[in-house]
């Protein structure tokens, strides 16, 4: 997404705020990084995430204040009679002191109640105050249904944690809605987006931030990258979240720098390290730490983002990485393109995982969108559309094989889901509308942002026939979260008919939109 960043505000190494502010939020104990040797016990005050949960298995994740042995258990029940027993990882400064626990063999379709115990490793006795959670694993069989929520773009451009309207409010909403899981659709933190303490709104109100060393300047070395992703814990709301709601992320541009590519060289002063790639794989490790990915393992290389998290007979969740294989940001106005915007290798994978597919619904969850131009400065392109509504150029051509390859394959039920664009919106692409006409009609849901900027809808590309059904988007660029809602979708799958809904929602309780959709059927 193609936004300014404003001035950096002088670096800070402690937390910053108002008295209020500070004792607004339950914060983690130890903000910075763990000492090597503390009193006491070990604590795990950033709270506990699940992610990647399948009908069998899912990931456990913990931090702790100092080295420790990570211990899983886990039971039908909140009482932890009988519990199972996982033994996780050592936690130490390699990982910054964070660790996953996979848990397999689950029972499929029931609500599993956790408990994370940090161990000292020297002294397995003395173990710190276990923290809880739960989440429910994918159903086997389809009367079970499947209900989620998704969303993206978090602590964007400039509005962070505000203590004084109660953090990030639009978690908590979702965690009441009670979700299967949170599909996190990208943009994740904005490692490239220092905040400032305090920001004054056209109207005279003040927004302030929740300051760490980390967030006031741009993320270079592995520590700042670290502290980006560390920083959204520090949110209660988020914390509560994760306790109960199992998520599968993805990540775009903002977990490094703003609409990067690989080989890129920056020209930005605020940068002393130039080379994208360097920073990329910075960022690439604290968000393996800091996330639950099964397909990444921190410390090792040879992981990816991309994946498909099956989630029972009703779904599969087809998760894209857009921004590790893509060629540079440019016109977009090339005859032939074989990296495009997945590269040729991810391009191949998909194809087969959708061919293999026996899911009712495949959700192809894409961190950027399809028919929505997105510009980077004045010539270049960030997303598919380049404006130009004619035959495919760029990297339409690559949508173009795998939307034909999907037609020809007769796969149904897939639907797109994106965020990155700071509206939400709904959009219907049909060939009889398009450039491009090798395709079965399809939709693309838009939401977001969670805890960010608000900006102007983009405007839509025809080469694949788009209609915009519906849209909300505010009507100047970066509107604070004070001035207009926060928006996530919700999802919910009928076990009996196989039908989808799509509910596009605002903060506040609104639904602004709905379409259902029925299995099997082209053209809806």
């Amino acid at each position: 997404m193609s936004h300014v960043p404003g001035p950096a505000p002088a670096r800070r190494s402690v937390l910053l705020g108002t008295a209020a502010a500070s004792a607004a939020l339950a914060l983690p104990a130890a903000a910075a990084t763990p000492a090597l040797a503390l009193p006491g016990r070990p604590r795990a005050a950033w709270g506990v995430q699940t992610g990647d949960v399948t009908t069998t298995s899912g990931l456990v994740w913990v931090r702790s204040d100092r080295p420790a042995r990570m211990i899983v258990e886990t039971s039908a029940t909140g009482s932890f009679r009988r519990p199972r027993t996982w033994h996780g990882p050592l936690l130490g400064p390699g990982t910054d002191f964070t660790g996953t626990t996979v848990l397999r063999g689950l029972p499929p379709g029931e609500q599993v109640h956790y408990r994370v115990t940090l161990a000292d490793p020297d002294d397995p006795r003395r173990t710190g105050e276990p923290v809880t959670g739960t989440f429910r694993t994918a159903p086997a069989r389809r009367r079970q249904g499947v209900r989620f929520v998704w969303s993206g773009d978090i602590a964007g451009q400039g509005w962070g944690i505000n203590p004084d309207i109660g953090g990030y409010r639009a978690y908590e909403e979702m965690r009441r809605l009670d979700p299967d899981f949170f599909l996190c659709s990208g943009d994740t933190v904005y490692a490239d987006g220092p905040l400032q303490p305090s920001v004054t709104l056209p109207d005279g109100r003040v927004w302030r931030n929740l300051m760490t060393e980390e967030k006031s300047k741009v993320a270079e070395t592995l520590a700042e990258y670290r502290g980006n992703f560390r920083y959204n814990l520090l949110d209660e709301n988020v914390r509560r979240f994760n306790a109960q709601v199992p998520t599968i992320v993805q990540w775009d541009d903002h977990e490094v720098r703003n609409n990067w590519y690989p080989g890129q060289i920056l020209d930005d002063a605020r940068y002393t390290e130039k080379d994208v790639d360097v920073l990329a794989r910075r960022s690439m490790r604290a968000f393996a730490e800091y996330f639950p990915v099964g397909t990444l393992s921190p410390g090792r290389p040879g992981g990816r983002v991309h994946r498909v998290v099956h989630h029972g007979p009703l779904l599969d969740v087809f998760v894209l990485d857009m921004r590790s294989f893509r060629n540079p940001n440019s016109p977009g106005r090339q005859a032939d393109d074989t990296e495009g915007i997945l590269g040729a290798e991810q391009l191949a994978w998909l194809e087969r995982e959708l061919s293999r597919s026996r899911a009712v619904w495949k959700v192809i969850a894409s961190d950027m969108p399809l028919g929505l131009v997105v510009p980077d400065g004045a010539t270049d392109f960030e997303a598919v559309a380049q404006g130009d509504p004619g035959a495919p150029l760029g990297r339409e051509l690559q949508i173009a094989g795998l939307l034909r390859y999907i037609k020809h394959r007769r796969i149904t039920g897939t639907v797109w889901l994106t965020a990155d664009v700071h509206y939400t919106s709904a959009q219907h692409y049909a060939p009889e509308r398009a450039a491009f006409k090798d395709f079965a009609p399809f939709w693309e849901f838009v939401s977001g942002p969670l805890a960010a900027g608000g900006f102007p809808a983009n405007a839509l590309d025809g080469t694949f026939g788009p209609e915009r059904v519906f849209v909300r988007a505010p009507q100047r660029a970066n509107v604070s979260p004070m001035e207009s809602p926060q928006y996530f979708g919700e999802v919910d799958i009928d076990g009996g008919s196989g039908e989808l809904t799509v509910r596009l929602r605002a903060e506040g309780g609104t639904v602004l939109f709905s379409r259902t959709l029925q299995p099997g059927r082209v053209g809806q």
